[in-house]
């Protein structure tokens, strides 16, 4: 009877179920770029920390417009007026300057006559205008970025500007990556017969360096038991192992059987999913193992698929799964009956649409064919065709 393969929802499901979030640690704004936070961050202070002005004008009291004000200062930025503003008076303001005391708006200088020392203001102005108010943006104490959020430029942004110099953060993950095969040889060697140059581990640590893990690239191991047993125990310190080859049902796949007699718990092994369905999944302790296939492609869709998200879930993001957009295709593409399909495609805007276009050469050895894609076109299991023209998901790379 032929075992029915795991759903992809299901298998991402069971990663994220044994991915839970990695110790926290205090990190500078100044490194925070990247990371998740484990707890909220407050401000420091209020921001605005004072009333300031949204415009160059004049600050003025608003009963005393329309009419012609005497200028008696001038407020630059970060240098406050020496007194109040009284009563039939303006005082020449710079966007962000402190508003004195007394004045109740700010009129744009385009909206007034300038003398020499005079402005003439023709219109009304309502109380308030073009001033911002003292923590009108947030008031110290309060929230700036929730727990569970990507660090991102806008985060660091806000949190200095509301006096913040720490952030509490997730641990970044530190990931083994292990490439296996006797085939495998690295770049610049001349090949042997039988031989082909090492490519996925390279890969693997560039896409998942990039999710916020720190990476040990282990020497790609051959075909043989006790270099597979050396180099699978020395992965199985960190708090992910990723491995790649060597999971499929070969004379020369020992990957999951040495992992078993290592004590990796496995807890799934193939997915219904074109290219990756040999992967596996399992835990040792507090590490967590992917057996990735030898095959680059399948390899590539196996990290984005179930490595990265895990990477984020220790992090503690709040929503750690791959985030699809969607795009029309420009192309028909027929539908897998019994897996799900990850297709290299090219991603280009054209107006207001998102054209996407199947790329020649899907085999799951084609990384040089893999290259041209920059999205992956999800195209669920079932029967029939997606036509050109139709709404597909995509993963951009």
């Amino acid at each position: 009877m032929t075992r029915e393969l795991l759903s992809l929802g299901d298998a991402q499901a069971q990663v994220l179920a044994a991915a839970r979030p990695l110790s926290t640690e205090i990190v500078p704004i100044e490194s925070a770029a990247g990371r998740v936070t484990a707890e909220p961050a407050h401000a420091v202070v209020d921001l605005p920390p004072f009333a300031s002005s949204a415009m160059d004008g004049f600050a003025v009291r608003a009963e005393d417009v329309p009419g012609t004000l005497a200028v008696v200062a001038d407020v630059a930025a970060g240098a406050p007026a020496s007194r109040a503003l009284r009563s039939r008076e303006a005082m020449a303001i710079s966007t962000g300057g402190v508003v004195p005391e007394g004045a109740t708006a700010v009129v744009p200088v385009e909206r007034v006559v300038q003398s020499e020392n005079s402005v003439e203001i023709a219109d009304a102005v309502e109380q308030g205008a073009h001033v911002r108010p003292r923590g009108g943006d947030v008031v110290a104490g309060q929230v700036v970025v929730e727990r569970g959020v990507l660090v991102g430029a806008v985060q660091l942004g806000a949190l200095a500007a509301a006096g913040a110099t720490h952030v509490v953060c997730g641990r970044r993950p530190r990931v083994a990556v292990l490439a296996t095969g006797s085939e495998l040889v690295p770049p610049g060697t001349p090949l042997g017969p039988g031989q082909v140059y090492e490519a996925n581990a390279l890969m693997l640590a560039a896409a998942l360096e990039r999710a916020g893990a720190e990476v040990e690239r282990l020497p790609a191991v051959a075909d043989d038991e006790e270099a597979h047993r050396e180099a699978i125990e020395r992965g199985l310190e960190a708090d992910v192992l990723v491995t790649s080859g060597g999971v499929s049902m070969g004379l020369h796949d020992l990957v999951r059987r040495i992992e078993a007699e290592l004590g990796v718990s496995e807890i799934f092994w193939q997915v219904a999913l074109k290219p990756g369905k040999p992967i596996s999944f399992g835990v040792r302790g507090g590490t967590l193992v992917f057996g990735l296939p030898g095959n680059p492609v399948s390899s590539l869709v196996g990290c984005e698929l179930f490595v990265k998200p895990a990477l984020r879930a220790l992090q503690g993001l709040g929503d750690p799964l791959p985030r699809y957009e969607h795009g029309r295709l420009v192309a028909p593409l027929r539908r897998n009956e019994a897996r799900d399909e990850l297709v290299r495609s090219r991603m280009r805007i054209d107006g207001d649409a998102v054209l996407l276009e199947p790329l020649g050469g899907q085999e799951s050895h084609m990384i040089v064919r893999a290259s041209a894609a920059n999205a992956l076109v999800l195209v669920a299991r079932g029967k029939g065709v997606l036509e050109a023209g139709s709404t597909a998901p995509y993963l951009p790379l």
